[in-house]
Parts: C-alpha cells; sequence; structure tokens
C-alpha cells in the first residue's frame, strides 16, 4: 500500500527534505529513476555532453591534449574520446547512487574536484559544463523531463557544481 500512496505522491516522506541535498526524497528518487534512461548508454550520454560542451565552449577542447587538434565531427568515433566521456557519466553516477548518502556524495565530488585541480581545471569551466549538462539531458530525457525533474535535476547540477567549484576555489 505504502508504495502505491508513495507512486501517488502522498507519503509525507516524500516531502521530506535532506537539508545535505537540498533534495525532497521524491526528487531523489526523480532523479534517480530519469538517470537510469541516461545511465543506459554511458558512451552515447557522455559523448552527447561533451561534444555540447565543445560547440558550445570550444576553447574548451583545447584542453584536452588528446583531442585538442580534432575536429569536432571526428570525436564521437575516437575510442579514447569515449572512454572520457563514459568516465564523465560514471563519475556522475556515483553521485547520483550517493543521493542517500551526502558524506559518501560529497566525498566522490572532492576526489573529483581535486583531480580536475591538480590538470589546472578552473571553477569557470565546471561552471559552463552545468548548463550543458541540463541541456543535454533534458535532450535524452524528451518527453520525461517535466517540470517536477527539471526542478530535481538543477538542484542536483547546483549541489554537485557548488561543492567541486568550492574545492577548485581553495
Amino acid at each position: 500500500m505504502a508504495s502505491i500512496l508513495r507512486y501517488f505522491g502522498y507519503l509525507a516522506e516524500d516531502n521530506r527534505l535532506d537539508e545535505a541535498t537540498g533534495l525532497t526524497d521524491r526528487q531523489k528518487r526523480l532523479v534517480q529513476n530519469t538517470w537510469t534512461v541516461i545511465k543506459k548508454d554511458q558512451v552515447n550520454s557522455g559523448v552527447a555532453v561533451m561534444i555540447a560542451y565543445f560547440t558550445k565552449y570550444p576553447v574548451y577542447q583545447q584542453e584536452f591534449q588528446p583531442f585538442k587538434d580534432m575536429p569536432l565531427p571526428e570525436l564521437p568515433a575516437n575510442k579514447k574520446f569515449q572512454a572520457h566521456c563514459a568516465n564523465i557519466i560514471a563519475a556522475l553516477n556515483s553521485v547520483i547512487d550517493s543521493l542517500h548518502d551526502p558524506g559518501l556524495m560529497d566525498a566522490n565530488l572532492i576526489m573529483l574536484a581535486e583531480r580536475h585541480k591538480n590538470r589546472g581545471q578552473t571553477e569557470q569551466q565546471f561552471q559552463d559544463m552545468k548548463q550543458v549538462i541540463l541541456d543535454v539531458f533534458r535532450q535524452i530525457l524528451g518527453k520525461q523531463f517535466t517540470p517536477e525533474v527539471a526542478e530535481a535535476w538543477n538542484i542536483t547540477v547546483e549541489r554537485t557544481f557548488s561543492k567541486i567549484c568550492n574545492v577548485l576555489a581553495n
């Protein structure tokens, strides 16, 4: 019975706000449920993100030594590029999988940010990636990207990138 009530949004715990993530239990489920669509094809989802990122910010392609001089249309077929793109989705997967454990989520984000900081990545590069990710997810999810889902993803992405940028700034 509880699962039926939860499906229709009638359980009070669905609206309980997790202060650490900024998400309600319902929003966490919305993110996790829609995430299954995105992670189902890690390579193509990651390629879509990175191609959109390099299209919107061509200068950032130069930061990636293996791909810096490669024409954009050739990138999706490049296996090193595909591997990098799959790693992006895998990193996001660790965040989504740990929404129930904000301490673990923060540890994952700190490690991710420290790796990128050691490579010289900047806060601005991550800030620019934020909207690209949301735009690509909106395209991948199509009709599933309802206003309620969009709000849950906006909160998740904002929280994720705020943590990463805090590490990069210090």
